[in-house]
């Protein structure tokens, strides 16, 4: 199928086949009929794209700031090399799309297959959209005219925060799309409007939905045609509907205002705002946020939870319905705002008309007839993928495994995610090995197609289960979501392939002892989890000096882990499993393969309650106890500054201290031989560990981790979590015990 996508680096837009996406819980899948091309948004999306990399540093202050801190941690390359690809991952376009249902999936209540919907699904021919961001269309309603649904949502959210009463006088700056659908929907709630703007063919709009109007081209003062307007009392509510960096629009908004006056911002604008305007008139100034309440809320919009009606009104969806029904009945009309029509196979010329011709208003893209069945793996043209040579730099061409494969032809590889962590990280690292890329399967289809073209995979699919029973497919890398890791490796050990698992390999006892009995049962299939640090040249320099010690170790592991919001999806329990036992599982890996003896206890803490912590157990110190005597310390803070280096290291032995600083550099005190030359770029490992993994699958061999330790450190991470939880008292704690599956007894 054909979705619509633009590359942030160059500006360019195309439509590119990428294989139709699955139907999951609590959401349908849709064929699309229209979708819209939001003149505000989107235009300004390709300007940002088409734009110089100083220009896009200028328009995002705050990026640059994260640059920098990134190039004091961790140095030139590495933060050149996220910046640019970032900018080479291209971003699906649009949100205002109009269909048919094509497939309801499981929980959903109220749409059947059949049902036409708006919804905010992307340009796309098939889409998969959450149930809460859907509504039916009426039947009295066009698809072209649905189209406009949820950009009429837009501008109904801010009116609504404008609260206009009957016979008020409301001006409307700015008359797009969304401005004009606004001159609508305040003429319908009985108020008096003026709508401003510089284009001659929009003040027409605007007067024939009955606005009087102000020619801003023409250098009238906005202000004076306002209190004119309002016969000297100032205007009631002023809607910014204006697309500027200049803080004009605020300021005029301001000015005409009465006392005690609303002004909503539903464009973007400058914001600096004069105090004197506000304070002597006591305004009030409020942005609007997108289509309505539930927007950005996970819980609303990905996971179906709606509001209830007595407590909001208004959500998203019911703001659809509103606009819908307002179609419906005539007092929304949209077909003087379509300018153009254009076939989807012809976006680029829609996206051309939108920079070139500043006349265009409403650009519809029209959608073939869907077909009865769309392919969910698509294969990649030879020509659209980078040869098996180019794909090795001369470093890799040197490693034992690509020595291997000049010999015979590297394993047959499936990728299964392709999320942001897999496309920037383990994908670059996995495309110089000499593994066969066979196929990479994600969720929606697109992030697969993005990176199969990108690194070279021979398909690309959104059906999982199809990779699995591909029997030309060795082995599959697993980097979906962390509650899927288990399913999917007991699902691929069953299959009879060799597995390489992002951290971590399971939530819970449970999920960790079906993961053990598939390993038991899969013979001389492999399985890793990718704990990187191990396999870093400076982790294997430090481990090699510390096996001659003849005493225990005391090792001290400080992460500065940064915060992330307490909503996103790492710290919900049921899906990211939390941060520690998530990301905090790495640092304890390493410190059992360092110290190279059993954990045989486990002690953690974490703050006290207090309101200003929405999440306590991502600041954690975890105390590890070894059988050798040895104790381990692992800070997991996510309340440092960024400008902190994000990793340090620090091992005593026997007089002497070992210091790891952030991968970049190792330095001895009282230990002659241990230091290394500073690197100009951190290096955590991920290079050789899925080098070393594709050559244990191409010569065979034991496991590159053993078993043992793999149950150990999830045990231990679990362990440190519940220890944290109850307060038990410091260690010993109890000692790390395997986990037995159903109906088998615990050995040791």
């Amino acid at each position: 199928m054909i979705q619509i996508l633009q590359s942030l680096r160059t500006g360019a837009t195309e439509p590119v086949d990428v294989p139709a996406p699955a139907c999951g819980r609590g959401r349908l899948l849709v064929a699309t009929r229209r979708s819209l091309i939001s003149a505000g948004t989107e235009r300004m999306l390709v300007e940002f794209g088409q734009a110089n990399l100083l220009a896009k540093a200028r328009s995002q202050p705050e990026r640059v700031r994260q640059v920098l801190d990134k190039l004091r941690t961790d140095g030139v390359l590495p933060t050149l090399e996220a910046v640019f690809a970032r900018l080479d991952q291209p971003m699906p376009l649009g949100y205002c799309n109009a269909g048919v249902v094509l497939e309801v999936g499981p929980g959903v209540q109220g749409f059947s297959v059949g049902d036409r919907v708006a919804s905010n699904g992307p340009h796309a021919e098939r889409v998969v959209v959450p149930a809460n961001l859907c509504a039916r269309i009426p039947d009295g309603v066009s698809d072209d005219a649905a189209a406009f649904t949820v950009l009429a949502s837009v501008a109904l959210q801010g009116v609504r925060l404008a609260a206009p009463t009957l016979g008020e006088s409301v001006a409307v700056i700015g008359l797009g799309l969304v401005g004009l659908l606004a001159v609508q929907l305040l003429r319908a709630n009985g108020c008096r409007v003026i709508g401003m703007d510089y284009d001659a063919g929009r003040l027409a709009l605007a007067a024939r939905f009955g606005a009087e109007t102000v020619d801003l081209s023409q250098d009238a003062d906005p202000v004076a045609a306002a209190m004119a307007f309002s016969a000297g009392r100032g205007i009631d509510a002023v809607l910014i509907a204006a697309s500027t960096a200049s803080s004009d629009p605020v300021h005029q908004a301001a000015q005409m205002s009465r006392v005690r006056g609303r002004i909503v911002l539903v464009g973007v604008t400058g914001l600096e705002l004069s105090r004197a305007d506000f304070y002597e008139k006591e305004l009030t100034f409020q942005v609007s946020c997108s289509y309505g309440p539930g927007r950005y809320d996970p819980a609303y919009e990905q996971h179906g939870q709606d509001y209830p009606l007595g407590h909001v009104r208004w959500t998203e969806q019911r703001n659809f319905e509103a606009v819908l029904n307002l179609l419906a009945s005539g007092r929304l009309d949209v077909e003087p705002l379509i300018s153009h029509r254009v076939p989807l196979q012809e976006a680029a010329r829609a996206y051309a008309l939108l920079t070139e011709d500043r006349a265009a208003l409403g650009i519809l893209l029209t959608y073939p007839a869907p077909q009865p069945e769309a392919p969910r793996t698509i294969a990649i043209a030879a020509d659209a993928r980078p040869a098996p040579a180019a794909r090795l730099s001369a470093a890799a061409r040197l490693s034992a495994a690509a020595r291997l494969s000049a010999a015979a032809p590297g394993p047959s590889v499936g990728v299964i995610g392709a999320g942001n962590y897999a496309s920037l990280v383990l994908l670059p690292a996995l495309a110089r090995t000499p593994a066969r890329l066979q196929a990479i399967a994600s969720g929606t289809g697109l992030s697969a197609a993005l990176a199969a073209r990108k690194f070279g995979f021979a398909t690309a699919s959104s059906d999982p289960a199809a990779l699995l029973a591909d029997p030309d497919i060795a082995a599959v890398l697993i980097a979906t979501r962390h509650n899927s890791h288990a399913r999917l490796v007991v699902d691929a050990l069953q299959a009879g392939k060799h597995v390489f698992v992002e951290k971590p390999l399971a939530l819970d006892r449970e999920e960790l002892a079906r993961v053990r009995a598939a390993c038991q049962a899969a013979g001389d299939r492999l399985l890793m989890v990718g704990y990187n640090r191990r396999f870093a040249p400076l982790a294997l320099r430090l481990q090699r000096h510390l096996r001659g010690r003849t005493e225990p170790l005391s090792l001290i592991y400080t992460v500065n882990a940064g915060a992330i919001p307490a909503d996103h999806w790492t710290q919900d329990p049921a899906v990211g499993g939390g941060r520690i036992i998530g990301e905090a599982c790495h640092f304890i890996d390493l410190l059992r393969f360092l110290v190279g003896a059993p954990i045989v206890g486990v002690q953690a803490a974490m703050p006290g309650e207090h309101p200003a912590l929405a999440v306590r157990e991502d600041r954690m110190s975890i105390q590890l106890a070894f059988a050798d005597g040895s104790t381990g310390t692992v800070h997991y803070l996510a309340d440092g500054s960024k400008r902190f280096p994000k990793e340090r290291l620090e091992v005593f032995s026997q007089g002497r201290v070992a210091v790891l600083d952030n991968w970049r550099a190792l330095r001895g005190y009282g230990w002659p031989g241990l230091a290394a030359r500073p690197r100009f770029r951190q290096d955590k490992g991920h290079r050789a560990e899925l080098s070393a993994f594709v050559e244990r699958v191409a010569a065979g061999g034991p496991p590159l981790i053993p078993w043992d330790e793999l149950e150990e450190v999830s045990l231990a991470t679990f362990q440190a979590v519940e220890s944290a939880r109850a307060g038990l008292p410091p260690l010993p704690a109890a000692p790390i015990a395997p986990v037995a599956s159903e109906g088998e007894p615990v050995t040791s």
